[in-house]
């Protein structure tokens, strides 16, 4: 951590925190487009590292050229795994989010073929035919009702054949916590970091 990100982690700490305890979709929505222009500077300052684990996961899982890969970053905020992905090849990326200024960030860097308006379970995602479609979330306590609810609309979706899950990865060193209790341990295991969950499914070709 630089000297920079060390001077604003209580900041981020705080605002991260707030951002946790948000739970109507509207108002968490707003919050992020008010983050998007500080929100890498900031997920740097906690470690962030589910944008490097997320492609780690697809590289391991896709088995042919990543050029011919189709992706669709779900939730991609402001292209941080685009950036991931582009470093190992995978060139061919469309992505979705519903904060409009997140959008703007992930719109500046240029690596999106595609960037479309659009939260997960509110409207039809516009995942490309036989391609890959890419999801994380925390699991820290916080979280684990929207954790619940994401689980239950891609069982839905892979009950209907929409969708094929080829990996669903935890990993324990996420970022880092806001606070002893989000670790759910009352301790700051981990060394500090909260968990989190990748997920990593296959679009199924229409007939």
């Amino acid at each position: 951590m630089t000297q920079e990100e060390a001077g604003r982690l209580p900041q981020v700490l705080a605002r991260v925190g707030t951002s946790h305890g948000i739970t109507d979709l509207a108002c968490k929505l707003r919050f992020y487009d008010d983050w998007a222009p500080e929100y890498d500077q900031d997920v740097a300052a906690l470690k962030y590292r589910a944008p490097r684990l997320a492609v780690d996961c697809l590289s391991r899982a896709f088995r042919g050229s990543p050029h011919d890969a189709l992706i669709l970053d779900v939730a991609c905020g402001t292209g941080l795994v685009a950036v991931e992905l582009q470093a190992r090849g995978f060139l061919q990326v469309q992505g979705v989010d519903g904060s409009p200024e997140m959008l703007k960030q992930a719109r500046a860097r240029g690596l999106y073929h595609h960037l479309s308006l659009c939260t997960l379970g509110q409207e039809p995602l516009p995942d490309p035919e036989g391609g890959l479609v890419c999801l994380t979330t925390r699991t820290n306590p916080s979280n684990l009702p929207y954790k619940e609810t994401l689980e239950a609309t891609l069982d839905s979706l892979e009950r209907a054949g929409v969708w094929e899950c080829l990996v669903t990865q935890p990993v324990d060193h996420w970022e880092l916590a806001t606070s002893e209790q989000e670790t759910g341990l009352g301790t700051c295991a981990n060394d500090g970091f909260i968990s989190g969950i990748i997920y990593l499914y296959r679009k199924q070709e229409t007939v």
